[in-house]
């Protein structure tokens, strides 16, 4: 470790602060008051399964929108360590620091244009395809948002701490209803019923590899889309717009990668909770997958699924490389416009 940590953890959260101070009521009331739940279990260390006192967790909310209402006008800071000066968002210098001595510092812009800090132990570091994949463990410091995975150039961040609170969030869902389908059977495969604890963190280890899966895809579609892909999103002023652009290299990401390999490695339960999240635009963009995926669990023949990855690698592939023009010449209104009709490049 080093000794400015516990200045550098203050640093870090106060940029994760500002940047809940001006996006975290973006989101709608209901996912508002779910996230600030799972921000404060995780700041008060409480496990999944033992509920927050709603009273303390209402007092906290209180609280930390005062602080928000404090820093909303501020700037992201500059990051002090070892006497030099670090933009924010410049965490491929910082890290170079970091890293040697068991850190990780990430930042970056996510969904909507929202910013994301964090500062976590390393884990391990691993290397595939070109790819630096940093493991993170144990958080010190985070913005409200927690994002399980991304890719930053040529580095994929994978947070444990952060898969473990959105699985967790899964299976509590799962826990109310109590339903069949793939969830349930995910959670059989992890035996779940039996043990929760060690469950979540067998599929934290398990998951965190598809995770991987998945930002290698990523970055396979990126270097085929170069550059000009990000900046289109970047400019992205509808939200529905910049759905149907992530969902669709999402779609292709997993064709690319994610799918084969699970299949390839004959990972049943990986592939029962990939099956349990593929919802929402990425399933409305590809009815074909839930078909196959469909044939795949009434036949247990893993088939039908590579077939419509092969399918889906040439098609979203297709459909991304068109979405370009698409953005440039007509704006991002056209793009809108589909979400309305996804006819035309569904599959």
């Amino acid at each position: 470790m080093i000794p400015e940590l516990g200045a550098l953890i203050e640093q870090v959260q106060k940029n994760c602060h500002i940047a809940d101070a001006r996006h975290a009521r973006d989101m709608t009331l209901c996912t508002y008051l779910l996230e600030m739940r799972e921000f404060y279990r995780w700041e008060h260390g409480i496990p999944h399964r033992e509920a927050p006192p709603r009273a303390d967790v209402s007092r906290w909310i209180a609280e930390r929108e005062g602080l928000w209402e404090e820093l909303y006008e501020e700037a992201y800071a500059d990051l002090w360590l070892g006497g030099e000066r670090f933009e924010p968002f410049d965490a491929e210098s910082l890290n170079r620091l970091l890293l040697p001595a068991g850190l990780v510092y990430g930042a970056g812009i996510g969904r909507f244009g929202k910013p994301h800090f964090f500062l976590a132990r390393l884990d391990r570091v691993e290397n595939h395809d070109g790819l630096e994949v940093l493991v993170c463990d144990c958080e010190y410091a985070r913005d409200l948002t927690a994002l399980p995975a991304a890719l930053q150039g040529t580095t994929v961040v994978v947070r444990r701490e952060a898969l473990r609170q959105w699985l967790g969030e899964k299976a509590e869902t799962w826990d109310l209803k109590q339903g069949d389908g793939a969830m349930s059977r995910a959670l059989k495969a992890y035996r779940y019923d039996s043990d929760p604890a060690a469950a979540l963190e067998a599929m934290a280890h398990a998951e965190a590899e598809s995770l991987i899966l998945h930002e290698r895809g990523e970055h396979r579609a990126g270097r085929i889309l170069g550059p000009t892909w990000e900046t289109m999103i970047s400019g992205f002023t509808h939200r529905r717009a910049e759905i149907l652009a992530r969902a669709v290299r999402d779609n292709w990401a997993d064709c690319l990668t994610t799918l084969p390999t699970l299949v390839e490695r004959g990972a049943l339960a990986s592939l029962h909770f990939w099956q349990a999240n593929f919802e929402g635009m990425r399933l409305a963009l590809f009815p074909s997958l839930a078909a196959a995926l469909d044939d795949w669990q009434a036949s247990g023949d893993p088939a039908p699924i590579l077939a419509a990855a092969a399918r889906g690698r040439e098609h979203w592939q297709s459909v991304a490389l068109s979405l370009l023009p698409l953005a440039r010449e007509q704006g991002e209104a056209a793009l809108d416009a589909l979400t309305h009709d996804l006819a035309p490049i569904a599959l």
